[in-house]
């Protein structure tokens, strides 16, 4: 007997910039033109043609649900003038979920901003909530018949990559190669911890759109949160509680009004007198760095049910790896460390795979998360095994987890 309620998610996500191709108006095209040592999405997967085959290949091996996002420089190329082939564009997207019984999970905000609104001061600027606003307000007509909305896709990091931008502009002007922030692999300085102030920020804008999204359309809302899964050394709880407000629970805390929360993790990491330890090298290690932590996602549900109270949907879970039968293995134990958290009653609604696609690793091609490859120069879909494997375990609600 499953340990999902009936109704649960199981499907994959995924990012605009990383998958679409062509973003040419956003700041992340930008930064990428400019920045040493960053490679370029480029046409990237070009979803954004063939949105219908990534979305029938889910479909096909028994999924139901899909998590994709809606990108503002493409609905916004410069200030107040609104593409209405666009929206028209995203509303095809939304149309084809449902007509392939995938349940559509709309992210209206995934890091990337337009090049025009990080140019007059981004998300620190005195008119941002204004402008992210007037920006939904735009979007909320085409979202009829989708339930879930993610406001925004990890706060916490992106009030983390905000301070980084200013940084890294400085680093790249004297010659510095970039930095991403997802990639943990090879020596490299620590991320900064999220400013709490920019952190606020992003609080303000997700309580700005959060009741007008509800209200208009109907669909249940919140946001997705990075969630580090941190573990104490012994006596080292207080610096965990210190921690966890600054990377996570400003952002839990704020969610408490919220029909639901994303949870989003990948590995966990200890947290010692001195802070976070970094990971420490190991033949396990991911494509990216991190730890081979299944059960990562367990402590994070956990964790985020408890600071909020509210039902959890995992928006992103994952690994980077060339070898898929560790994919498949990564995906089992996270999936049965999720059900003990449902069992002990985290009210778990649906498990949304990271990612569908090999695709574009902000600022890096080698990393591959995807349940399908994709070939760069044909766009030749090919799925992996756990694309399969996972489908099975959907259209058994979970069951089959306990074979």
């Amino acid at each position: 007997m499953s340990t999902f309620p009936t109704g649960f998610l199981w499907g994959a996500s995924t990012a605009p910039h990383q998958i679409e191709g062509g973003n040419l108006n956003s700041d992340f095209w930008a930064n990428e033109a400019r920045m040493p040592g960053m490679e370029r999405s480029g046409d990237a997967c070009d979803s954004y043609h063939r949105y219908r085959e990534d979305m029938r290949l889910l479909a096909d091996h028994g999924y139901n649900a899909y998590r994709f996002g809606i990108e503002w420089a493409r609905i916004e190329p410069e200030p107040g003038m609104v593409s209405r082939a666009e929206l028209a564009h995203y509303r095809r997207m939304i149309d084809t979920a449902l007509e392939l019984g995938l349940a559509p999970v709309v992210t209206l905000h995934h890091f990337t901003n337009p090049r025009w609104f990080a140019e007059a001061g981004g998300w620190l600027a005195p008119e941002a909530i204004d402008r992210f606003r007037s920006y939904v307000e735009t979007v909320v007509p085409i979202l009829n018949g989708v339930e879930w909305v993610v406001t925004m896709n990890e706060p916490n990091m992106l009030a983390m990559m905000t301070g980084l931008a200013v940084k890294m502009q400085q680093a790249a002007e004297a010659g510095a190669e970039w930095q991403s922030p997802t990639v943990d692999e090879g020596p490299r300085p620590p991320l900064p911890a999220p400013d709490v102030e920019i952190g606020k920020r992003f609080v303000e804008a997700h309580h700005a759109v959060r009741d007008l999204v509800r209200e208009r359309t109907g669909a249940k809302v919140g946001w997705s949160v990075a969630n580090r899964a941190f573990e104490a050394r012994p006596g080292c709880e207080e610096k965990k509680r210190e921690l966890e407000y600054i990377w996570e629970d400003l952002y839990l805390e704020a969610a408490r009004g919220d029909d639901f929360v994303g949870v989003q993790s990948y590995s966990a990491q200890w947290v010692n007198e001195d802070g976070i330890e970094p990971y420490p090298p190991h033949p396990d290690n991911t494509l990216v760095g991190t730890a081979f932590r299944p059960d990562a996602i367990g402590i994070a549900a956990r964790h985020t049910a408890e600071v909020t109270g509210l039902p959890v949907l995992v928006t992103e879970n994952g690994i980077a790896t060339a070898d898929d039968a560790r994919r498949i293995a990564y995906t089992e134990g996270a999936l049965k460390a999720l059900g003990e958290a449902a069992a002990d009653g985290v009210e778990v609604r649906g498990y949304l795979h990271w990612s569908l696609l090999d695709n574009y690793e902000w600022g890096h091609w080698g990393p591959t998360f995807g349940l399908v490859a994709v070939d760069r120069e044909t766009f030749a879909r090919t799925p992996k095994p756990s694309l399969a494997w996972l489908g099975g375990i959907a259209k058994t609600n979970g069951a089959s987890l306990t074979d």
